[in-house]
């Protein structure tokens, strides 16, 4: 049973930067690719940013690159997703997603064993 527990989210305006958290209690942490998605309305959802395993590699999506961050601290368990120059297109629920692998790829959506609940990001206008 992995557990993976979003927060961060929150109501910001355009331009804003914003800290979202996934902590995954547990040693499999080490062992886990860890991913975040998005949706927005009426949406599917979007691959935003991942990071494999031992943090050497990261990977991200375009429309993203270049404002978001992500990063991972093994001592915490917990994977961050640091968002910069926020703008209304990036509303939407963000999703933290993880996979059992050492070494990998950028694996798609379908690839991945966990999901959190998501958590609501809003950037208004």
């Amino acid at each position: 049973q992995v557990q993976l527990v979003e927060s961060g989210g929150r109501l910001v305006q355009a331009g804003d930067s914003l800290r979202l958290s996934c902590e995954v209690p547990g040693r499999i942490f080490s062992s886990l690719h860890m991913g975040w998605f998005r949706q927005a309305p009426g949406k599917a959802r979007e691959f935003a940013a991942a990071i494999n395993a031992i943090g050497t590699t990261t990977y991200y999506g375009d429309s993203v690159k270049g404002r978001f961050t992500i990063t991972r601290d093994d001592a915490k368990n917990t994977v961050y997703l640091q968002m910069d120059s926020l703008t209304p297109d990036d509303t939407g629920v963000y999703y933290c997603a993880a996979r059992v692998s050492i070494m990998g790829r950028n694996y798609e959506e379908s690839e991945y064993d966990y999901w959190g609940q998501g958590t609501q990001v809003t950037v208004s206008s």
